[in-house]
């Protein structure tokens, strides 16, 4: 009897003991398993953000790219509207200071006057032959100068409303551009008024 009770006390202390180390392996593979969830959760949110900070880049790198496309489609209609800019104003000016082809002009019209007028043409006939025709003529190519001025500067200025919208255009090319336009109306009417000898008539032969 004595026997028998001491076995079944060990064999209760073994299956405790059982129980026991049971017990903590289930621990030991619920702490591992948790360990290992947590560490391959921060593996995918570490793998989300650089994928994150990747496509951050790839769109950062398409928007350089779009804008120097953007800039290089820009170039040649900005280039084109600043020297359309410098053409007016250089235009303007040959208006009003004058050009080779209103002095061969002039010398030419003089020239046919001299050689269509008889020596017993009076003064006054001879005076519009060969002063008054030739100064017309001067006239008239220097208002054609102005009124090319005035289109190119008009042109110019008109540009950016047929063009793509938000892109202003510059401030320079403003300013020559009104410069041309400027000259050119001065040099048109400086023109008009000398053709028609509002100012700088021809003198009285009498």
């Amino acid at each position: 009897m004595g026997t028998k009770t001491v076995d079944e006390a060990g064999a209760e202390t073994g299956t405790e003991a059982k129980s026991d180390e049971a017990k903590v392996d289930t621990t030991k593979l619920e702490e591992t398993t948790e360990t290992t969830e947590t560490t391959e959760a921060t593996e995918a949110k570490t793998d989300a953000e650089a994928a994150a900070d990747e496509s951050d880049k790839s769109e950062v790198a398409d928007d350089e790219v779009d804008g120097l496309r953007g800039d290089t489609q820009e170039g040649p209609s900005g280039v084109g509207q600043g020297a359309g800019a410098v053409v007016s104003a250089g235009l303007g000016l040959v208006s009003l200071t004058g050009s080779w082809v209103a002095t061969v002009a002039a010398a030419r019209e003089t020239l046919v006057g001299q050689l269509g007028t008889s020596s017993s043409a009076t003064v006054a006939t001879q005076v519009k032959e060969v002063y008054g025709d030739a100064w017309a003529t001067t006239a008239l190519i220097g208002g054609l100068f102005a009124l090319a001025a005035l289109i190119v500067g008009v042109v110019v200025l008109a540009r950016p409303a047929f063009g793509a919208p938000g892109k202003p255009q510059p401030a320079w090319i403003k300013s020559v551009a009104w410069g041309g336009v400027a000259l050119g109306v001065i040099g048109l009417l400086l023109a008009v008024a000398k053709y028609t000898d509002i100012i700088l008539g021809l003198p009285s032969a009498s």
